[in-house]
Order: structure tokens, then sequence, then C-alpha cells
């Protein structure tokens, strides 16, 4: 009958891990979430031109005056009696900012002329509401945008 021999393991040994895979995984992983994610267009990014900036051509408009004051409202017109509009500082999207502009730059346009518009943040002003005032501006293509004050 055959004896089975049974060896002892060696305890000086240690154990070894070999993760240049797992690092080639990582890395390809890393690649993969780049060219898949998207990129947030930013504000500097929206290509608004200042109405001061000499271009060659002067606009025959009046200008649109638009105030955001400390309390988030939002409002249009002219600079003595602005139409107050959008109060809510939740809603960022401005629908009646929007539709009030649509109608001023389609007039504006139609008559050959660009839409000019100013904007006067209050100093209590919070700062994504004039944001969202520029990104209403860069989404109705009105691109010729100044700051005033009062």
């Amino acid at each position: 009958m055959a004896r089975h021999k049974h060896h002892q393991a060696v305890e000086n040994e240690q154990a070894t891990l070999d993760i240049s895979s797992l690092i080639d995984v990582t890395f390809l992983l890393l690649i993969y979430f780049l060219v898949t994610s998207a990129i947030q267009v930013r504000e500097t990014d929206l290509g608004l031109r200042l109405a001061g900036v000499p271009s060659g051509e002067t606009p025959h408009i009046d200008p649109v005056f638009i105030r955001v004051d400390g309390s988030g409202l939002v409002s249009a017109g002219n600079a003595v009696h602005p139409e107050p509009l959008d109060s809510d500082p939740a809603v960022r999207e401005l629908p009646l900012l929007s539709q009030w502009l649509d109608l001023y730059a389609a007039a504006a346009r139609s008559a050959g002329n660009q839409p000019l518009v100013q904007v006067y943040a209050d100093d209590t002003a919070h700062q994504q509401r004039v944001v969202d005032v520029l990104n209403t501006l860069a989404r109705l293509d009105i691109r010729s945008v100044t700051f005033t004050d009062l």
C-alpha cells in the first residue's frame, strides 16, 4: 500500500498579490467615464456681447431694463416703472420674463434691430438669480447685454 506524504507549509513565505490588472481596469473605467460624461455649459461660454463694445453697427431701439432685487423679484420694462414678472426664487426658468423678452426680441428683430438689455442687480440680490436672468437671455439668443446702475 502506498503511503501518502504530508508536507508542512513553509511559514516563512509571504503571500503576494499582483494588482497590475486591477490598475489597468481602474484606468479603463476612468477613461470610460471621462468620455461618456456630459460637459455642462458655463456662464462664460454663453457668448454674450456687451452692448457698449463698438461692433460697427448702431442699434436703433430703446434697451429693455431688467431689475433683480434682493427678494428674488425680477422686473422688466423701462427704468422708471418696471413691470414685476417672476417673484419666486425657487423657479429658475423665469417663465414670465421669458415670454416678455421673447415678444420684445421678436419685435426688435422684425424691425431689423438687435434686442438690447440692461440688467440692474440690487446689492442684496442673490448671484444665482442674476445668473438665471443671464441664462434666460442666452436661451432667447439675446446677446447685447450690459449691466447698469440706477
